[in-house]
């Protein structure tokens, strides 16, 4: 069933910081030319409401400026916050494919720019048809980015859908309601996750501790994040949740980019290895397990970084309530279950040869999927913008899209 809440908007009252001088990682902006500039801390949010301590940053994953894209390169953390002006759909590709930018909202507002910017040459004095063509030549282009996450395909679709909308406007005039639709594909989700986060934070907020894998915080989304949103409202309402990480091999965005944001926001964080959570949860130091979603089936079967399906195989084990933390565009419901999920399979360098350094013999065979799928059994809930899913959930899920 879907046990539903007032859906209400809340917009965080934040301002951008200037900071001199850098602190921490290193900061440096860079654009597709590779010239780089310092950057500092220009830009990181500061929270300025609830009782969070003024320390307490989230930082920017993605956003319009001055007529291009700017995001974090997320394969630098976190050692080096690195940002990326992106000028071209095949820049935009490249940073789709090789996880620059990561996380499936995020992957979606990204894709739904990266159209705009792979059109917005396109001559002005050529037929609407001939630019609608163009348009959906380029969708086809950045969804083939990469198969699994559902976000990439639902922004370029929504936009797809935009520019036909208009094919009795100019060309110059479907380029702008395109953009406005980027626009509005980052402004709602901002207000979608800090709604998952109020939601979350009712099934976390007599809770010390949770667990995470992999990243599913504001460096996944526009802000706040959907697994670590519930943490980032408690911590405005002055409760500081601890958050164990999975490393989450084997790109360690666990380690890299979840610790990393966490540490940034002045939430306590504590490392593990993946092979530790059974451990943490036989010795109660968890009360829930909360992570994101790539993809959602009718069902309710999830599919969500490797690693994933055996986490919550523990937390089933173990008694420790498990739930998935995703908006209303990551669910697919033209699909029927998990079998029929896509499962893109990635590099055996990135297994044998992580982060440059060879852990393993030369010409060994390796399987690399980047998702797994953890069937609905397992899952006690999944909570959106507008309530939490219970099961059965191909009732509540069909709910959503009635």
């Amino acid at each position: 069933m879907l046990i539903h809440q007032p859906v209400w908007w809340i917009h965080a009252m934040l301002i951008q910081r200037r900071q001199a001088g850098s602190r921490g990682p290193s900061a440096v902006l860079r654009n597709t030319n590779s010239t780089m500039r310092d950057a500092s801390d220009d830009w990181s949010w500061r929270n300025t409401g609830g009782s969070m301590s003024t320390a307490q940053e989230r930082l920017k994953t993605i956003c319009w400026a001055d007529g291009h894209v700017r995001l974090i390169d997320q394969t630098r953390l976190p050692t080096e916050l690195v940002y990326l002006d992106i000028t071209a759909a095949k820049d935009m590709f490249h940073a789709i494919r090789t996880l620059q930018v990561r996380g499936a909202p995020a992957i979606g507002i990204a894709a739904a720019y990266g159209l705009y910017l792979a059109v917005s040459d396109f001559p002005d004095h050529r037929t609407t048809g001939d630019f609608l063509a163009y348009v959906d030549k380029n969708c086809r282009y950045l969804a083939s980015a990469r198969p699994t996450a559902v976000n990439l395909f639902w922004a370029l679709e929504k936009l797809g859908k935009t520019a036909h909308a208009y094919s009795g406007s100019s060309v110059p005039e479907i380029k702008r309601h395109l953009l406005e639709e980027a626009h509005q594909i980052f402004a709602t989700d901002r207000q979608t996750c800090r709604q998952i986060g109020e939601n979350g934070y009712e099934l976390v907020k007599d809770l010390s501790a949770i667990l995470t894998h992999c990243n599913a915080g504001g460096l996944a989304t526009s802000e706040y994040g959907t697994a670590l949103a519930p943490v980032y409202i408690a911590a405005e309402k002055g409760h500081l949740l601890r958050v164990y990480a999975d490393e989450t091999r084997p790109l360690l965005q666990g380690a890299r980019i979840t610790a990393f944001e966490l540490h940034k926001a002045g939430i306590p964080v504590t490392l593990l290895c993946d092979n530790m959570a059974a451990v943490v949860m036989s010795q109660k130091k968890v009360g829930a397990v909360i992570v994101g979603a790539d993809r959602i089936a009718r069902n309710g079967d999830t599919a969500n970084k490797i690693g994933t399906y055996s986490l919550a195989i523990n937390a089933k084990a173990h008694g420790v309530p498990f739930y998935v933390a995703a908006p209303i565009s990551t669910f697919d419901p033209n699909c029927p279950s998990g079998d029929k999920i896509p499962i893109e399979e990635r590099e055996a360098e990135e297994v044998t040869c992580g982060f440059g350094k060879r852990t393993a013999p030369e010409g060994i065979d390796v399987y690399n999927p980047a998702f797994d799928v953890t069937p609905h059994r397992l899952i006690d809930g999944i909570i959106t913008e507008v309530g939490v899913v219970r099961p059965p959930f191909h009732e509540g899920i069909d709910r959503l899209f009635a």
